[in-house]
């Protein structure tokens, strides 16, 4: 017999089991993502497992468990799953988000009226952000990837403007409250109308990726698009076959934007055609996240990670493909790390963050949720990717890159087509299966790409000097976007 309750531990959400009989050997809460290990108490004929709806991961702070479904695990000496809770308990607000719990599931959701997150509730808070004319703070609001994370370009604009107009309110739009906000922002849940209320009143928006939801500009409000990578696979406008509704989102979407960044003129060439943004202004300034790999020698993000000084480094990020949903399984990472001799990390696209499951094995770290790309880059020895932007990136750090594409013909010709011949470009190894990968990694000297690699800079992260975010904070200020004080 075991009973539960959700309560409130001084400001941590909490479930708590309680049962008859030995006691547990361990009580988790266990989800794809994420997972929170329960305290336990009594050693008599009852026993009670308070496990936090908070978790802290890669050396952060403690924060709400990610919105989800997650299981509870109750292991009696070796036994997982023995008598998992039959108890069912309503949805309950508490600190920082909402919590079910039904046939041994405890489902995490964000915290607010649930009303509000009802087709009804957000087309009434809708209506009410189209409608209202509140006066435009000195206020930016930024998001990443939706509000799947509070990284890329955006968090490194963030971090420069911090730094210079410390006077600036900065609003961060988030799934939940999982996703850690930089210090001093101010974290609004999407959909919430906190959330409607901070992107109708600020003055600049930064974002990563399509607004999505309806938009409407105040007179004065200005969004600054900075995109979140130098595009080899075709985009937009440029995607195999002609859809006229693909086409008319991507028009409705473009003419939101006041301001394009690009990485390089490559980059601007290429975005302001698949996105028909003509005539508009566009700042080739190179990308405030690749600021880091000029600084950061991966040093404090290998202790966060539980990384070795000495321990070779493989980072494997492939992009994601719209024919699944998940992240692509063409590299077995625990085999991997014993081939290679190396910590292999797994970042699967933000795409795959909420489908996916973090993947598991001995010197295998699944990082598709860190919160900074740019911090795994500076850790990585090499680079193993396919036709993910994230080339371009780290071809920043001069190391060595290896292209995994086993699916090239397929990629290339039916799912999404190349702006550029990759195996002509390519600054490094390009390889068709596991074993290719692995002898490639043993054998194939850096050096011999020396001349492809140097090319390949020139033509795509030149103006990645590391003060790619100073340069645009101080156009965003001289342009009066907002105010530094």
């Amino acid at each position: 017999m075991t009973e539960a309750r959700f309560f409130d531990d001084d400001g941590t959400p909490a479930l708590e089991l309680s049962g008859t009989g030995a006691r547990p050997a361990s009580v988790d809460l266990v989800g794809a993502r994420a997972r929170s290990t329960g305290r336990l108490h009594g050693r008599g004929r009852t026993w009670r497992a308070v496990i936090p709806l908070r978790a802290a991961r890669w050396g952060g702070s403690a924060l709400p468990l990610p919105s989800g479904r997650y299981r509870v695990r109750i292991d009696a000496d070796g036994a997982p799953d023995a008598a998992p809770p039959a108890t069912t308990l309503p949805e309950v607000a508490l600190p920082g988000l909402r919590a079910a719990l039904s046939d041994g599931t405890v489902v995490i959701g964000p915290p607010g009226d649930p009303a509000d997150r009802t087709p009804a509730g957000q087309a009434a808070l809708e209506r009410r952000y189209a409608r209202e004319r509140d006066p435009l703070e000195n206020a930016v609001f930024f998001e990443s990837f939706y509000g799947r994370t509070a990284g890329c370009n955006p968090l490194a604009i963030d971090r420069e403007l911090a730094r210079v107009a410390p006077g600036v309110t900065r609003y961060w739009s988030v799934v939940d409250h999982s996703v850690d906000v930089p210090a001093g922002a101010v974290a609004v849940v999407e959909g919430s109308p906190e959330w409607w209320r901070a992107r109708g009143v600020s003055r600049l928006l930064v974002v990563n990726d399509w607004l999505r939801r309806r938009f409407v500009r105040r007179r004065g409000q200005v969004v600054l698009q900075t995109w979140h990578g130098t595009p080899l696979k075709r985009l937009a406008l440029h995607r195999p076959g002609f859809d006229p509704r693909r086409a008319l989102a991507v028009l409705r979407e473009s003419r939101r934007w006041n301001v394009l960044l690009a990485q390089s003129p490559y980059a601007a060439r290429v975005l302001t055609r698949a996105y028909a943004f003509l005539r508009r202004p566009v700042w080739i300034e190179g990308y405030p996240r690749n600021d880091a790999l000029r600084t950061d020698d991966g040093a404090l993000t290998r202790r966060r990670l539980g990384i070795g000084p000495d321990e070779r480094v493989l980072l494997y990020a492939p992009t994601w493909r719209d024919d699944r949903e998940a992240m692509v399984d063409f590299v077995d990472p625990a085999a991997l790390a014993r081939a290679a001799d190396a910590v292999v990390l797994v970042r699967g696209h933000t795409r795959t963050l909420h489908p996916g499951r973090d993947a598991d094995g001995a010197r295998v770290i699944d990082v598709t949720g860190y919160p900074d790309t740019s911090r795994l880059l500076a850790v990585a020895d090499a680079l193993i990717t396919d036709y993910s932007s994230v080339m371009f990136d780290f071809s920043v750090t001069g190391k060595p890159l290896y292209f995994l594409v086993p699916d090239l013909e397929h990629y290339r010709g039916e799912l999404r087509g190349f702006y550029f011949d990759l195996l002509d470009a390519a600054p490094g190894p390009v390889v068709r299966t596991q074993h290719e990968l692995e002898r490639a990694l043993a054998e194939v000297d850096p050096d011999v790409f020396t001349e492809r690699y140097a090319r390949w800079q020139r033509e795509f992260t030149a103006r990645d000097d590391g003060r790619a975010a100073e340069r645009v904070v101080a156009r965003i200020l001289d342009q009066g976007f907002v105010d530094r004080a």
